[in-house]
């Protein structure tokens, strides 16, 4: 009886150290999925910023932080979009490690002569938008294979597995963008948003770019800077203009009035949508889709 007793405790502790997950927070809901991808049924990836949530706006609640504070590894955008990171780390228990992974891609500048609706967007600063790059996110995907294997070496072989299927997803992604877009010629590759935030997709993809200061909510350009674009648009010959879910319909409306251009649709800039886009690759596709069809 007493020898049945140990070998059912002991499976018992076996099994509980086999179900035992390496608990990963995620500030990015792009790396959340990537997270996801990459750890498979080894990590519980806890959402602390989800689909729809501005993360240019989000402050950390004390239950984010106390559940922050009991992960083994903390996942961050970087490149400034996180203000109160530092603060965070400071916060934090010391057994948790911060993975900025925005550190390990290279880096774009905020376009001169365009303006953000965040005021952290200040021209000469680091765009923190590198995601729309599908080859920097196949850089995050490195990145946060390494981690995991650093965290949870055990299990280093899955997440080896794991990193190089979704690398091949994004390969394919890859092509699949440069199918689409290879419909649309070099001269109406023109991107005029709502929010600076494309630079790395336009760059990745031959697109010149614009963003149109004060189309959100939040902000209210200048009658000169409204007519100094519209002037741009009529003389570049930009066919559509495209959005954010906040924005200012005013400023839309005198733009698209005095220009033949159109309202393209809406674009997904800072992250995943719980609707049109939970996944990286489905945001990937939504925004392409939306480009070509305003834009063809």
């Amino acid at each position: 009886m007493r020898l049945y007793l140990l070998i059912s405790l002991a499976a018992s502790l076996a099994l509980s150290t086999a179900d035992a997950k390496l608990k990963v927070a995620s500030l990015n809901t792009v790396l959340s999925d990537v997270a996801q991808n990459v750890g498979g049924d080894q990590v519980d990836v806890e959402w602390i910023i989800r689909p729809g949530i501005d993360p240019h706006a989000f402050q950390p609640s004390p239950s984010d932080i106390q559940k922050i504070s009991t992960a083994a590894i903390v996942l961050a955008s970087g490149k400034g979009l996180e203000g109160y990171l530092t603060k965070l780390e400071q916060s934090s228990g010391k057994t948790t490690r911060f993975i900025i992974v925005g550190d390990s891609i290279p880096s774009l500048k905020m376009a001169e002569g365009s303006a953000s609706d965040h005021a952290d967007h200040a021209h000469g600063e680091q765009d923190p938008h590198w995601w729309h790059s599908i080859k920097n996110v196949k850089l995050a995907t490195n990145v946060i294979r390494d981690a995991f294997i650093a965290a949870d070496p055990e299990n280093a072989a899955s997440y080896r597995a794991n990193a190089s299927a979704y690398q091949s997803r994004l390969d394919d992604l890859s092509k699949w963008v440069r199918h689409e877009l290879a419909l649309l010629p070099s001269d109406q590759r023109k991107l005029v948003t709502s929010h600076d935030a494309f630079q790395y997709f336009a760059r990745e993809n031959g697109f010149t770019i614009a963003s149109i200061e004060g189309v959100s909510t939040s902000d209210q350009p200048t009658s000169r800077q409204v007519a100094e674009l519209i002037e741009a648009v009529k003389k570049q010959g930009v066919k559509a203009i495209f959005l954010e879910s906040a924005v200012n319909p005013k400023v839309v409306r005198e733009i698209t009035d005095e220009t033949n251009a159109r309202v393209g649709g809406e674009l997904l800039a800072d992250g995943l949508d719980g609707k049109r886009a939970p996944t990286y690759e489905d945001m990937i596709k939504t925004n392409v889709t939306t480009l070509m069809n305003g834009l063809k």
